[in-house]
């Protein structure tokens, strides 16, 4: 091994172990919420996964609040130009504000609308309704969270991102338990218990980012000019987002017209392949701050090696977390207290969630590569190609009444061609532009 390799090495593990504690927060939280919701019965848990559904496609719809900040934060820093990385870091929070305020506004009066689109039961839809609209409130303070996140990322510092986030997630599943098991609020405690600790967590990147602000002289009032150059530059992160939900949604979508039971396995596999899938985006969030880095001091041969040792460890660490779940198969229905016909559809499929985790370390790793430098269109482009793929697939799950495998098969295919386009661009040089 090189020294530049072991180099590399040591600060992929500087920023993604820690990273990977942030990531899996996330996951963690609504994770909480399943376990503890799972005690309501079936008809809570579908409804859990509908709702949870949309209000993770709204904000990470605007995920590029997160690595859009990343990547301009993380080029600017490495050109030495602290006070205008920060400065980027300051639009970000308040176009996260604005957002915030924006989906809960047009998303309220239509979350009735936007359940009914699951095709799911009445009791489900009721059920759903009411998570929504009470999460839709967490909005602003969720995004604040993506936008602080970015600006620390590209900072390089994943420690305070991974103290916050243990704090949100304790927070978070300590109130959940008290509002639904103790004071008997029934769903609308879980998104209450959420919506607080998102709220307690936003409050802490708003006063990071502000100390920040103050220390290399940068004003906190809002700049017009600013928030709208990010928003412009994050308009093809934002389609490439956008196709991605698109297959989610619609495999949510498939899976509910497949009954109760199948829908409730279908969001518990789902939860277990987000959890799998923020693990290997620890190595893509450092490959985001490493990437930009480099590209912004012009060093274009330390991209090449850091994103070869990063693919090394991506794909490395697939294989790990898949061997994992297989021997898990059989227990984690228990840990969300389903019921036996849900936990038959859910162990039917998560032999095929653990075998597709190599080929997600590759796909992620790529992605948060070309993201850090900055590639935004071409990722845009290949998300909408990959989209294209899948839609069919998905049809035919419905049109030939395939079950739960079929439909993974599916996600599977999709991920496949999206390691396809990722790595032909990656083995290119028209990624590589570098300077600030």
């Amino acid at each position: 091994m090189t020294l530049t390799s072991r180099a590399d090495g040591r600060e992929i593990l500087r920023l993604a172990v820690p990273a990977f504690g942030a990531l899996i927060a996330e996951p963690l939280f609504i994770l909480a919420d399943y376990a503890i919701v799972g005690r309501l019965g079936t008809t809570a848990l579908g409804a859990l996964g509908i709702a949870g559904a949309a209000v993770t496609t709204l904000v990470n719809i605007c995920v590029f609040l997160a690595y859009g900040t990343t990547a301009a934060v993380a080029r600017q820093a490495g050109a030495g130009d602290l006070p205008r990385a920060v400065k980027q870091g300051v639009d970000g929070m308040w176009l996260a504000i604005a957002i915030g305020a924006a989906l809960i506004a047009v998303c309220w009066p239509i979350a009735p609308w936007m359940v009914e689109l699951f095709g799911a039961t009445p009791d489900v839809a009721d059920q759903a309704v009411t998570y929504l609209r009470i999460s839709l409130l967490g909005t602003p303070a969720m995004l604040v969270i993506l936008a602080g996140t970015g600006v620390l990322r590209g900072l390089r510092d994943t420690v305070t991102t991974l103290t916050v986030s243990i704090g949100s997630f304790t927070l978070n599943a300590v109130l959940n338990a008290l509002f639904v098991l103790v004071f008997g609020w029934g769903i609308a405690g879980s998104a209450w218990g959420t919506v607080l600790a998102q709220t307690a967590g936003a409050a802490v990147y708003l006063a990071t980012v502000v100390r920040a602000a103050r220390r290399h002289r940068v004003p906190v009032r809002p700049d017009l000019a600013g928030i709208g150059a990010l928003g412009t530059a994050g308009i093809a992160l934002l389609i490439r987002t956008v196709c991605m939900r698109v297959v989610l949604l619609v495999a949510t979508g498939v899976a509910t017209r497949m009954g109760d039971a199948p829908l409730a396995a279908h969001a518990i596999a789902t939860q277990i392949w987000t959890l799998a899938a923020f693990a290997l985006d620890a190595i893509a969030i450092a490959g985001q701050a490493i990437t930009g880095h480099a590209l912004g001091a012009g060093d274009v041969r330390r991209t090449r090696a850091a994103t070869r040792t990063m693919v090394i460890w991506g794909v490395g660490y697939g294989v790990v977390l898949g061997l994992l779940i297989l021997p898990l198969a059989p227990v984690i229905p228990h840990l969300f207290g389903a019921e036996p016909t849900v936990a038959t559809h859910l162990v039917s499929v998560l032999w095929l969630v653990a075998l597709l985790q190599p080929l997600a370390g590759l796909v992620f790793v790529l992605d948060g590569v070309l993201i850090g430098a900055g590639d935004r269109r071409y990722l845009a482009w290949a998300s909408a190609a990959t989209t294209v793929v899948y839609l069919p697939a998905a049809y035919l799950v419905i049109h030939l009444g395939g079950g739960l495998v079929a439909l993974w098969a599916a996600l599977g295919l999709w991920m496949a061609a999206r390691a396809v386009t990722l790595s032909l661009r990656a083995n290119g040089r028209a990624w590589l532009v570098t300077g600030a």
